[in-house]
């Protein structure tokens, strides 16, 4: 058996079976190309045994997948206690969040904290507890956006199907149960009351891959930077640790063949003391396991599989395996170069192998992380780990060390970093057969890595294959699904002309300084990411229609992700005193809307038809918008009430529309029946938050455009709402 094995690469089964599991769990046509493909070039090569061996493997996977179905269907519809896992708290202002346990399902749990003593306890809780509580059971959120989060299917892939929302505690039980959650729960506190901000941010997370989530604005900045990795616990942490502890071994005079049986007990711990992340996991058998490089990879592969059956279907899963293979195929290549120029090499082909997986799921690059990577993987490998792990150490034998200001300091230097890389490339996000392309371009570049007339081809061909994933190739108007708010975005084909309105928002109340937590905006979780997978750089033009928060809330959060050319505003808005100083910080070109501007996108111009009726910046001044592109009619109406409506018809009486953005969300105080059949429009798209607290939109509106047998989309019920000019045709695509 061994000698038959030994003809087929271990790798190429490996890569099979990646290929199968995609296969079974994310079906799509380019993968069944791949497939079958690769299945016939290993019958061509004579590897028989690879298809009993597929067949365990598929086997296997659907033996998973329909194990995922059952559990999925078969949830408790009431739940009145929950066992919390302690290493999984989280405190942020007055939200907890932590998983937990009941009747062998795990569980995603949300509480809004009721008091600052409440939230003292959960900080400092470091110990078992079981819940007795009253509360929804809900099933996860779905995706909302195009090429947006999916949070069912990430918590489905971490054994979640069900998320508990509790109104109130009935009863808490503590026990003095031990198990290695518990331990690193009291690790994770012990940092975090010894150790003043932000160091204790960074002990936490080197040390224990915990990052608390008041560590969300500094994190963004690593995001953008493109050096966040730094805080993901793999192979460089896993080879500090485990020499480490083989040094410490082999001084107590243990011999090296009982050492290599001690070092897997020790893996088991760091990997339960690090979160058992699927980076930390990798690490550890890489190490753990004696074959050459591929084949160690293969292996790896294979017990991810089978300890963590789901492992490919997160983002930090693919990464991690896909670096350890890039680095994997590289050594060799890069063998005889020396020094810097070394470094340099393998970290620039590592970034571009990963860059089109990296760009699927997050849209963005900094050219930058590059250099970024090398100096500060230094800083953080080299000084700091070992200097947190030794300042822990020496804490829990009552050596306290305040060595706070070299986190200061760091924090200050990324904060002067960022200034001016601020704005990362935006490259959008590739579809299926794009990402083969570009891959198989990268891995031809890579082969040909000191071939200079070869490798100018394929990086032009490279670069021309991430324009054409940066700029769609067909016009469209989308309703982004913001929640309760509106923002309607206008993209020209190949990104020639952009037109935002509004970018909603969230009303904020009032809190005390204990209960603020360190949260997205709606933007952040939303509108960017869309904007960012289609590519968007730059925004033409920003219209704002009026000031309500769920209109322009977010404007600030967009200006500092993405650049703005103009802003424009009614006279009306500008009489808000508190509208107008977010407008002075943006320090963005301001234009004040007149009836009759166009602004010139697609075949045709977007026209302003009211700049405001009451002149206070409310909803019957919000900035009417109507276009006539590709021989259809729209009509953007913001947040227009029955008097602006009576007012607009006064002033176009022959008015017509084809597509309708529903005012005010489908308020009863907004489309009028008079107004509806009047411009009869066909499709009306209503932007809304689902189960929102206004009761939007109102069931007499419903009835009125049901009644004019206008066709009716809702964001709440559908997600986000695009339509596309596709061959002289406007085409309704939805995410749901």
């Amino acid at each position: 058996m061994s000698c038959v094995l030994n003809k087929i690469p271990l790798i190429f089964l490996a890569y099979l079976s990646v290929i199968l599991y995609f296969l079974i769990f994310n079906f799509n046509l380019i993968c069944l190309i791949l497939f079958i493909f690769s299945s016939l070039l290993a019958l061509y090569r004579k590897y028989y045994l690879v298809i009993p061996f597929l067949l365990v493997m598929g086997s296997f996977f659907l033996v998973v997948k329909m194990d995922t179905i059952k559990n999925s269907e078969n949830q408790p519809t009431t739940l009145s206690k929950i066992t919390m896992i302690p290493d999984t708290i989280q405190v942020n202002g007055d939200l907890l969040s932590f998983q937990g346990k009941e009747r062998g399902q795990n569980y995603q749990v949300y509480e809004t904290l009721k008091s600052k003593k409440e939230q003292k306890f959960y900080q400092n809780l470091s110990q078992n507890c079981q819940l007795s509580f009253t509360g929804n059971l809900q099933i996860p959120e779905k995706q909302r956006n195009f090429n947006g989060f999916d949070n069912q299917k990430y918590l489905a892939s971490q054994n979640i199907y069900r998320q508990i929302t509790i109104d109130k505690i009935n009863k808490i039980v503590l026990n003095d149960t031990f198990d290695l959650h518990v331990l690193r729960r009291k690790a994770i506190v012990w940092s975090q009351t010894h150790f003043p901000k932000p160091m204790n941010d960074y002990m936490t997370g080197l040390l224990f891959g915990f990052l608390s989530k008041d560590f969300n604005q500094i994190g963004d900045i690593y995001s953008s930077l493109g050096i966040i990795h730094l805080f993901a616990l793999s192979g460089m942490q896993v080879n500090f640790f485990i020499d480490w502890f083989r040094r410490i071994i082999l001084r107590l005079g243990i011999t090296r063949e009982k050492l290599n049986i001690w070092q897997i007990p020790f893996s088991i711990f760091y990997a339960f003391m690090t979160g058992f992340s699927v980076s930390v996991l990798r690490a550890l058998f890489q190490k753990n396991i004696r074959l050459n490089p591929l084949d160690n990879l293969a292996v790896t592969t294979f017990l991810l599989m089978i300890v963590s059956p789901k492992f490919l279907l997160t983002t930090g899963g693919q990464l991690t395996l896909f670096y350890a293979f890039v680095i994997s195929m590289i050594n060799h290549k890069i063998s005889e170069l020396k020094g810097i120029r070394k470094l340099l090499t393998e970290s620039s082909v590592i970034s571009l192998s990963v860059l089109p997986l990296l760009i699927l799921d997050f849209h963005i690059f900094q050219p930058f992380s590059i250099l970024l990577t090398i100096g500060f993987g230094f800083l953080f490998d080299v000084i700091l780990l070992p200097l947190l792990l030794g300042t822990f150490l020496l804490s829990l034998i009552g050596y306290n060390f305040n060595i706070n200001h070299i986190f200061q300091i760091l924090e200050w230097l990324i904060h002067e970093v960022d200034l001016p890389l601020h704005y990362p490339l935006v490259l959008g996000n590739p579809r299926p057969i794009e990402l083969l392309i570009l891959f198989f371009l990268i891995g031809l570049l890579i082969d040909n890595l000191f071939k200079k007339r070869r490798q100018i081809i394929f990086a032009g061909l490279i670069v021309c294959s991430f324009f054409i994933c940066k700029n769609p190739v067909y016009p469209s108007i989308t309703a982004v699904d913001i929640g309760q708010g509106d923002s309607i975005f206008l993209q020209d084909k190949f990104n020639k002309k952009t037109i935002l309105i509004d970018t909603g928002g969230r009303l904020a109340l009032p809190q005390e300084s204990w209960q603020k937590p360190q949260s997205q905006t709606n933007a952040e979780k939303t509108l960017i990411p869309y904007l960012e997978s289609v590519g968007v750089s730059q925004i033409d033009q920003l219209i704002l229609t009026h000031t309500d928060a769920d209109h322009v809330g977010d404007f600030l959060n967009l200006a500092d992700k993405i650049k703005i050319k103009e802003i424009r505003v009614s006279p009306g808005e500008l009489t808000n005193n508190h509208f107008v100083e977010k407008l002075k910080k943006a320090n963005i070109a301001i234009h004040i809307s007149k009836v009759g501007d166009k602004i010139p996108i697609f075949d045709s111009a977007l026209q302003v038809l009211s700049n405001g009726y009451t002149g206070k910046g409310d909803n019957n001044d919000s900035i009417v918008t109507y276009g006539n592109f590709y021989h259809t009619k729209f009509l953007f109406t913001g947040d227009l009430e029955q008097e602006g409506e009576k007012e607009l018809l006064k002033n176009y009486p022959k008015l017509k529309v084809d597509v309708l953005k529903v005012g005010h969300h489908g308020s009863k105080t907004s489309s009028n029946p008079d107004f509806i059949k009047e411009i009869n429009p066909k499709l009306a798209l209503i932007s809304v938050g689902e189960k929102n607290r206004y009761g939007h939109p109102n069931q007499e509106t419903l009835e009125t455009l049901k009644k004019n047998q206008i066709r009716i989309l809702r964001t709440d019920q559908k997600g986000a709402l695009k339509l596309m000019q596709i061959n002289q045709q406007w085409r309704i695509q939805t995410v749901r």
